[in-house]
């Protein structure tokens, strides 16, 4: 789309005297305004087909203008009343030649229009009928290449694309300016402020600077074509900056597609680049999500990357306390409780950055039962789209169920690709109780752990299931033998009984089928078999 774009570009502003004088530096060259007036307060450039008429009075004035310029027969009535403007000169048979030829071919310098003919040019259609000289180019302007005669040349045009094709780098009608170049090389360049077409032309260079300017004047055509670049080019390795982009311009499509792609690709987008640039907001909105595809423990790692960076942008010693002053509730966010003790031990319990209260409360939480409360986020992620799905597979509940630090366990394989994030077990039959549980989901051919979590739960003494979750899913290939395990440390518990060998989930909205089936497990289960027992339900993502 042939625009002003450059109208609105960010770089560091130019003074007239350092243009003039040709400075131009390592940098792109600088624009300049030829004057103030409407749209952007750009008075009436003073050139020979120049004029803005933004409504329908001024399209009187541009015709008087250009009378002012050299027409013979200006014709103040007539004109476009829309914003652009349209300017009417002499029919050809009146127009004096050696002025519309010097008005043709009037370089930069020709603006200096004697003070009669600006007035001329802003009085009325009445005031209009005896315009002034035209001034002489001065002896050393550069001659310009012939244009279009200006007189009706609306009507030689069929389409308004023509037309504005046709006022592309063109002083007719022309209500800005540019002076580009430096020293004798200077170039002024004719512009207008509007849109030439709706041909869309954007770059990785220019998109950014394209859409700030779309969002303030209004082009919504423009901005799709800038936010459908954006989709297109999105990537792990520029989400976040896309990110910062989309939530300074208050695109909410844009901004979601970028954190579904950090979703996806968590690992890949904190480690690039762009990630240390990002505001705190950014961050504190990417550290909130359930759905972030990495462990906590790179998540504190490029948490203080990003403090680090921030410490230098405000000027700061990259200290401990100063990197978690530039946190702030961000630090909150990182779901320390879901690490290992190996995990913490060997990065956040060392890197100083957390109090020697919240390294001591979490240590606690991952060594003694039953585990104190800790000022940190214990839920687990899970890097899953769509809906959990359970299944539970006993039709009675009775008690009562005892333990003597025996894992319950149970085989199980599914007919499809699934995500295992937790189990449902049975409580006490006393009444509210705390128990502590280490859960697992072992392969059983290789007798590899696939998952863990040593966790408790509270029950209310009800026969409900109460959730027990893994740190992070657990994938489930179909037609594969995995066995569940559950280790309860408390009292008497209610157990299933009357229980399915298979049983069937069916998704609502799409009829998919997920079958579970069931067997025993060999060796000490504490007694949980297929008819009877504890775990159950599995709670999973499809």
């Amino acid at each position: 789309m042939r625009c002003c774009v450059y109208l609105f570009h960010s770089a560091p502003q130019c003074s007239k005297s350092k243009m003039a004088a040709g400075e131009s530096g390592a940098r792109a060259p600088c624009l300049s305004f030829s004057a103030p007036g409407p749209l952007g307060n750009v008075q009436p450039s003073n050139s020979a087909h120049s004029s803005p008429a933004s409504n329908g009075a001024s399209a009187g004035a541009t015709g008087g203008a250009q009378g002012a310029t050299g027409h013979s027969n200006p014709q103040p009535g007539r004109g476009s009343g829309g914003g652009a403007g349209v300017a009417l000169g002499a029919p050809p048979n009146t127009r004096n030649p050696s002025q519309a030829s010097a008005a043709q071919n009037a370089p930069a310098a020709a603006t200096n229009m004697t003070a009669a003919a600006t007035a001329a040019a802003a009085s009325s259609a009445a005031a209009i009928a005896t315009p002034p000289p035209v001034p002489a180019a001065p002896p050393s302007a550069a001659v310009l290449v012939y244009r279009e005669p200006v007189y009706n040349w609306q009507a030689t045009k069929s389409t308004v694309k023509e037309r504005f094709a046709f006022l592309f780098n063109n002083e007719v009608l022309s209500d800005v300016h540019f002076l580009v170049g430096k020293g004798m090389g200077v170039q002024r360049i004719p512009a207008h402020r509007f849109l030439y077409s709706d041909e869309v032309q954007i770059g990785p260079e220019t998109v950014m600077t394209t859409l700030y300017t779309a969002k303030k004047y209004a082009v919504p055509a423009l901005e799709a074509h800038c936010v459908e670049f954006l989709k297109k080019n999105l990537r792990a390795d520029n989400a976040f900056m896309l990110l910062t982009q989309a939530r300074l311009f208050d695109e909410p499509q844009l901004a979601s597609l970028c954190l579904e792609n950090i979703d996806k690709n968590t690992a890949d987008a904190l480690a690039a680049e762009g990630f240390t640039d990002i505001d705190l907001d950014t961050l504190v909105a990417v550290l909130e999500r359930d759905t972030l595809g990495v462990r906590e423990v790179c998540l504190f790692a490029a948490a203080v990357r990003w403090a680090e960076a921030e410490a230098q942008r405000q000027q700061l010693q990259p200290t401990p306390e100063n990197k978690r002053k530039a946190l702030g509730k961000a630090l909150a966010l990182i779901r320390f409780p879901l690490m290992t003790i190996e995990e913490f031990a060997a990065g956040p319990a060392q890197s100083s950055i957390l109090t020697d209260r919240e390294v001591v409360s979490l240590f606690l939480h991952f060594t003694v039962n039953p585990k104190p409360r800790v000022e940190f986020i214990d839920r687990p992620r899970c890097c899953l789209r769509g809906k959990e799905c359970s299944i539970t597979r006993f039709g009675q509940v009775e008690s009562r169920w005892g333990y003597s630090g025996t894992s319950d366990r149970i085989r199980f394989s599914v007919n499809r690709r699934i995500f295992v994030v937790g189990f449902g077990l049975y409580g006490s039959i006393h009444g509210p109780t705390d128990y502590q549980v280490n859960i697992q989901i072992i392969h059983t051919d290789s007798n590899t752990v696939l998952g863990q979590n040593d966790t408790g739960f509270s029950c209310d003494g009800s026969a409900n299931t109460f959730r027990v979750m893994f740190k992070e899913p657990v994938e489930i290939l179909p037609n594969v033998n995995y066995t569940a395990c559950a280790t309860l440390k408390g009292p008497d518990s209610h157990y299933g009984t009357k229980g399915m060998r298979k049983v069937t989930h069916e998704a609502a909205a799409t009829g998919t089928k997920t079958c579970f089936t069931f067997c025993y497990a060999a060796g000490n289960n504490n007694g949980t078999s297929v008819e009877d027992g504890q775990i159950p339900e599995v709670i999973f993502y499809t």
